[in-house]
């Protein structure tokens, strides 16, 4: 009869059950939080007040708070209103990558989430366990800084990961200030992509998409007033039937 089978009921055995009879790897959330300024695609970066890495650049993460985070999305909107003072943004789980050798500590566990941020506004907060944050240019799927851990590598999969995302859907619109035209909006496609795109094509593809609504504001762009407009409240995510054309 093995130990199991003593207790009364499933209550009885939680309630005596030591979690601690199995290892347990160290689990965290990495954020790979994106925007666009100074038309170059751009990652959030702190700088690691301690060891290991102390003083190397690092993605945006941290552990799972037990107590207080019920899912691993808790944890990644918590660090990333802690860094930014933003509660809501757009937030994508994407991939789990776990190892004996990605953390000097031992075995780990980590969930990585992307998320897109307009850059207007932000105040950026360093935080606890951080002596800097920055926003970072990237530029052929990396940024200058010699990042800790294996956060290189989880910043060309979250780039790639963006990339095929943006072809098809609507994303974008998420890096935008309140107000924006049409152009913006195409540069904004631009720069993620790293590609031209056909205009007539793209403007009938975000007037398909009837995600934007015109405002009474126009811009004086090179050439000619310009309309300016603003995402539709309460608008989810669009995904295209057919990639953005002259992207691919």
């Amino acid at each position: 009869m093995t130990k199991e089978n003593y207790y009364n009921s499933e209550a009885d055995f939680l309630y005596n059950y030591d979690p601690t009879i199995f290892d347990r790897p160290s689990t965290s959330v990495d954020i790979v939080i994106f925007t666009v300024f100074h038309e170059t695609l751009q990652v959030l970066l702190v700088q690691r007040a301690n060891y290991p890495f102390k003083n190397q650049w690092a993605l945006v993460g941290g552990f799972i708070d037990l107590d207080n985070d019920e899912t691993l999305e808790d944890t990644a909107k918590r660090k990333l209103e802690e860094k930014t003072g933003v509660k809501t943004s757009y937030l994508e789980q994407c991939f789990t990558i776990g190892n004996k050798n990605r953390d000097p500590r031992g075995w780990s566990v980590t969930t990585v989430y992307f998320a897109l941020l307009p850059h207007h506004n932000i105040k950026l907060t360093p935080g606890k366990g951080a002596i800097n944050i920055k926003w970072s240019s990237i530029m052929k799927n990396k940024v200058i800084e010699s990042l800790a851990f294996d956060h290189s590598e989880i910043l060309r999969q979250a780039i790639e990961r963006l990339r095929n995302k943006v072809l098809y859907t609507s994303l974008p619109a998420y890096l935008m200030p309140e107000k924006f035209t049409l152009g913006d909006l195409q540069k904004v496609y631009e720069i993620i992509l790293d590609h031209t795109l056909e205009t007539k094509s793209f403007r009938r593809r975000i007037a398909k998409a009837d995600i934007l609504e015109e405002t009474t504001e126009m811009r004086q762009d090179s050439k000619r007033p310009a309309k300016l407009y603003r995402l539709k409240n309460d608008i989810d995510t669009y995904f295209f039937l057919r990639t953005i054309e002259g992207a691919i």
